[in-house]
């Protein structure tokens, strides 16, 4: 066999209009993201599936969109790629939830090929939504790619990627590990509490019980809980409540408010219900932000405390 040949092959039919690059961004943690990135259009997604270690490349071909497996997990993740490009994603109702509001509308038609993705594996992303937990954006990523690579392990393929870490070598690390990655004891501890319930986790049967048992663990709360089922089950009504900036957005966007709490943006959302996430994923696929005011958070290091 040629040295990385994909073990695995498969090709999946798009949709008219989809939208192939906007539809899996959220599966990439910028653009260089340790275990996932888009390369010549292509998407590379490292992954510890259910079968062992596997890489997923998933690249448009004539209306087609074809799926390479490589590692002992590439038949898994083969199987699963439909899902993993949002194929799978039910949109039944929301176009009629959607003529409810001008705004909704004229959104759902613009990114009409826009669907959400749902890949089946839950640690990977209980990993960055603790790491987000409130800090800025930057600071997130820079404590998710160092701790990936500091616990990762390189992918199976041709692309140099790590896979996420196993959770069983987060349950056991001490919250100082972390320390120079800017990761605080906070979010280090919240991360080993999840990763010693991983198999757990992943056996939930929807999102419903992945979200009961998430939000068991200390210090994960309804903001990380939707993060993680809305990306893993492909949620899409998970909605982010405690999040800094979606609950502007949604009251800017549906009602012309310049600020929002969660209990307004529930309110203005409770109309898609059903479908609230896929509200707020339009509306950042669209760039809808609210008026700024103030200064920006600063970004802070707990590596030398």
């Amino acid at each position: 066999m040629i040295p990385w040949a994909p073990t695995a092959t498969r090709k999946l039919r798009m949709p008219p209009g989809y939208r192939f690059a906007a539809s899996v961004r959220p599966l990439i943690f910028s653009s260089y993201d340790p275990c996932a990135r888009i390369v010549g259009g292509v998407l590379w997604w490292a992954a510890r599936t259910p079968d062992g270690p596997a890489t997923l490349a998933l690249r448009p071909d004539s209306g087609d969109l074809v799926a390479e497996g490589h590692g002992p997990g590439a038949g898994w993740v083969v199987a699963y790629a439909d899902s993993v490009a949002g194929l799978r994603d039910d949109l039944t109702g929301f176009a009629e939830l959607a003529a409810s509001h001008p705004v909704v509308a004229r959104l759902a038609a613009q990114q009409a090929g826009l669907r959400m993705p749902a890949t089946g594996l839950i640690f990977p992303r209980v990993l960055r939504a603790v790491l987000e937990q409130k800090v800025t954006g930057k600071e997130a990523y820079r404590g998710y790619a160092a701790t990936v690579r500091h616990f990762g392990e390189a992918a199976p393929g041709p692309l140099r990627l790590l896979l996420p870490p196993d959770p069983a070598a987060l349950a056991t690390a001490p919250y100082w590990v972390f320390h120079p990655f800017g990761v605080e004891q906070r979010r280090a501890e919240t991360l080993t509490r999840a990763a010693r319930v991983a198999d757990r986790l992943q056996r939930c049967a929807d999102s419903a019980e992945a979200v009961r048992l998430l939000r068991s663990v200390p210090g994960v709360g309804p903001w990380t809980a939707a993060e993680v089922v809305r990306v893993a089950y492909g949620d899409a009504d998970a909605v982010s409540v405690g999040d800094y900036h979606v609950p502007n957005t949604v009251a800017w966007a549906l009602a012309g408010e310049p600020r929002g709490d969660d209990a307004r943006m529930l309110e203005l959302l409770e109309p898609f219900r059903g479908h609230r996430g896929r509200v707020c994923r339009l509306l950042e696929a669209a760039a809808v932000q609210a008026p700024k005011f103030g200064p920006r958070a600063p970004i802070r290091s707990f590596a030398h405390y």
